[in-house]
């Protein structure tokens, strides 16, 4: 019976009934269909892309056939994609363009729901850390949209209700980039299934390559659906191209809706490899272990990634200079990484010929073949030093000959290292491992020329040690490594002889300091000076002389150096400060030639009471109508310091009658208040004063304040320029019967 209906079926559709294949199947022998027809047209239909020896990640098979049944249903698996990201399809994930789809574990094509009707042309697009490629699906024997019955097949006592709607069935087509004219070239036909006789409709193409930019690629015969291409393609500018097939009838009226074309742009190896730079620099450490990773050299080609027109080989073509291998670097052909094949004992810095080589590299695609196109750039390598050779001394015993203290460098120390100038493996640190008990010497690396500079930092004394033995010991500032050493070369002897020379005398203690009392008499004993002769080894006498005596108040004795006074000294000189007198004498010795030192001698000076006390300020103003009788305050000063000054008494001078008028009262112990005890007339008066210190003996000083009595109006003093009056009583009775007089 079942296959009595296919033939059935086979004839209706041949004679052109008008009922689609979906339409007609009854849904047991849909299923049944679909259930075993379904993977054998698959696999049949899949067009496996042309391949080379080695894995190429992504699909293995791009366009696959899937024939429709009637509908898809849910959880069946359509077909089996082939796939392979060459490193174990861990972490693949596809995407189908129809949601309705997906590719399970097992790379399988299942709906995810019951699907009635799909999409001419579903891509799958799978994506890991090593692959990212697309395949396309081909749906063929899509249903019309106006289902129909067995019934309505076979014409059992009814005629077909209406006429079926047209379909577009549009195969994916491609094109070869860089075809040659003549143009156009046909590329593919629309297939329409229809009732209606050929001419009834009218083909149109729309979309980006067609009538919008780039517009005029590609052009449909409006009576058979050939579509064709107008001119010369470029892959690498648009790889393919989405239009839209649709017909009308001959009134405009759309017949079949828009129907997805696309237009695949096949690659020509019209791009060679280029790299990104021109030239590359690495750098390898000497004596590392064959297989070392230098560098990595990285080409692009423009062309399809995944054919082999991007597939780049790398080789190395050119090896400068090509001592003591023309082979001492290997290029992974496919990665481009470079690293050495040289011995490790071979790739030694200080033996090989240069430090620096250079390699020309050539990046080949179709996967390197004869016919492939190629690119080239340079790769210089240089061969990095590491501290393999310790430094050695060129002697093993310097010599110089310095006098006694002198200072700066004393002798230049040599070495020889073979690692490479101006780095850590070649600079030199030198240190001094015996001999220098008292640090007296100091060694410094010179940068410009590698050698230690050995220098005093001690003045040498001939006396205490005339020859010094030195044991030095250089070293680099990088660590060597750990199969090298320092031997008995890293180490020299540096033999040091000091020459005697005639050294001054030395004061001592220096400064001396010693207490005077100022105004002693003059000849007295001030001091001994005392010196010593750094000479022990010789016999010489020493004279003293004075070299700096600002006030003219010392003398000493040329054979033994006895201070004595030769003027008077005083404490509130100019020429002391903070009660010290400072000079400075010279000593000299008898040698050839004679050698001087000088000392100093610090006079700390005692007070004595020599100065009498005098009374600031030496004016005071009052008003004459004044009701506070209080004339003004007056201190005392002193040069002298305590006990020899303060506490001060002021008091009126010894003249008759001063006390009628005037009083003075002790405010503190450097201060009084002068007081007037009746009014007078404007006029200048000269009172005297008596003050004393407290010294032992005390002294006293006579003397005036000027006492000017003013005529204040309006917060202004009007004073008198007239000559001072003695402020005794009688001056003071006179003065209104002068007054008196003058009226």
């Amino acid at each position: 019976m079942e296959i009595g209906v296919r033939i059935l079926l086979a004839f209706l559709l041949h004679q052109g009934t008008g009922c689609s294949m979906a339409a007609v199947q009854t849904p047991a022998l849909t299923s049944h269909l679909g259930a075993r027809d379904t993977g054998k047209v698959a696999r049949v239909g899949g067009q496996e892309d042309g391949g080379h020896e080695g894995c190429s990640p992504g699909f293995q098979v791009k366009h696959y056939q899937l024939a429709f049944t009637g509908s898809f249903q849910k959880g069946q698996a359509l077909i089996q994609v082939e796939f392979d990201d060459c490193a174990g399809n861990e972490d693949v994930q596809f995407e189908v363009s129809d949601p309705s789809f997906f590719v399970d574990e097992d790379l399988n094509l299942v709906p995810r729901q019951d699907v009635l009707r799909s999409q001419p042309v579903l891509s799958i697009h799978g994506l890991s850390a090593h692959a990212d490629d697309t395949a396309q699906v081909e749906v063929t024997g899509l249903p019309a949209q106006s289902p129909h019955t067995l019934r309505c097949v076979l014409g059992v006592g009814q005629t077909l209700p209406f006429r079926s709607k047209r379909s577009l069935l549009i195969p994916p087509m491609i094109v070869t980039e860089n075809q040659r004219a003549p143009f156009p070239r046909k590329i593919g036909t629309s297939h329409v299934i229809s009732t209606e006789r050929l001419g009834s409709h009218i083909f149109r193409l729309t979309g980006p390559g067609a009538d919008q930019d780039p517009k005029g690629l590609f052009t449909i015969d409006i009576d058979t659906g050939e579509v064709s291409v107008s001119r010369s393609l470029d892959r690498e500018a648009i790889d393919s191209y989405q239009l839209e097939v649709s017909t009308t009838d001959f009134a405009g009226n759309l017949v079949e809706a828009p129907a997805l074309l696309v237009i695949t742009v096949i690659d020509q190896n019209d791009n060679r490899p280029i790299f990104k730079e021109q030239s590359y620099t690495g750098e390898v450490l000497e004596g590392s272990p064959k297989g070392t990773t230098v560098m990595a050299m990285t080409a692009l080609d423009a062309d399809d990634a995944g054919t082999d027109n991007a597939a780049l080989r790398y080789n190395i073509v050119r090896q400068s200079p090509d001592k003591p291998s023309p082979s001492m670097f290997y290029i992974d052909a496919e990665r481009g990484d470079i690293v050495t094949v040289i011995s490790n004992k071979l790739l030694d810095r200080e033996t090989l010929p240069t430090t620096t080589y250079e390699l020309e590299i050539v990046a080949k695609d179709m996967a390197g073949s004869e016919v492939g196109l190629t690119g080239t750039a340079t790769a210089t390598i240089t061969i990095t030093d590491k501290n393999d050779h310790a430094p050695e001394f060129t002697r093993t015993l310097f010599e110089a000959h310095v006098f006694e203290g002198s200072s700066g460098v004393v002798v230049n120390l040599t070495v020889d290292d073979r690692d490479d100038p101006d780095t850590g493996a070649w600079r030199a640190i030198y240190s001094i491992i015996k001999g220098d008990p008292t640090l007296s010497f100091k060694i410094q690396t010179n940068p410009d020329n590698n050698e230690g500079m050995l220098s005093i930092s001690k003045p040498l004394d001939y006396e205490a040690k005339a020859p010094h033995t030195l044991l030095i010991k250089v070293e680099n500032e990088d660590a060597l490594v750990p199969d090298v050493g320092y031997g008995p070369s890293s180490t020299a002897t540096v033999h040091i002889a000091v020459l005697d020379v005639n050294e001054g005398p030395v004061f001592f203690p220096d400064p001396l300091i010693v207490s005077r009392m100022e105004n002693i008499p003059i000849g007295s004993f001030v001091a001994s000076l005392n010196t010593t002769d750094p000479d022990i080894l010789q016999i010489q006498s020493i004279r003293y002389a004075v070299l700096r005596d600002p006030a003219g108040w010392l003398s000493v004795s040329p054979v033994t150096g006895t201070v004595n006074t030769s003027g008077s000294l005083d404490r509130e000189s100019p020429y002391v400060h903070d009660n010290k007198y400072t000079a400075v004498f010279i000593a000299t010795d008898n040698g050839s030639p004679p050698a001087t030192g000088t000392g100093t001698l610090v006079i700390h000076l005692e007070d004595y009471n020599d100065n009498a006390p005098y009374v600031v300020p030496s004016i005071a103003r009052v008003c004459e109508d004044a009701h506070d009788m209080n004339v003004a305050i007056v201190g005392g000063r002193d040069k002298d310091l305590a006990p020899n000054a303060a506490p001060f008494k002021i008091e009126l001078g010894k003249q008759l009658g001063l006390d009628k008028t005037w009083k003075v009262t002790s405010v503190n112990s450097t201060h009084s208040q002068v007081m007037l005890l009746q009014p007078l007339k404007m006029a200048n008066y000269q009172l005297p004063l008596l003050i004393t210190d407290s010294g032992v003996p005390p002294l006293s000083n006579n003397t005036e304040i000027k006492v000017q009595v003013c005529v204040c109006k309006k917060n202004k003093m009007h004073c008198s320029s007239g000559p001072s009056h003695r402020a005794s009583l009688p001056v003071l009775l006179a003065t209104p019967l002068l007054v008196l007089l003058c009226l």
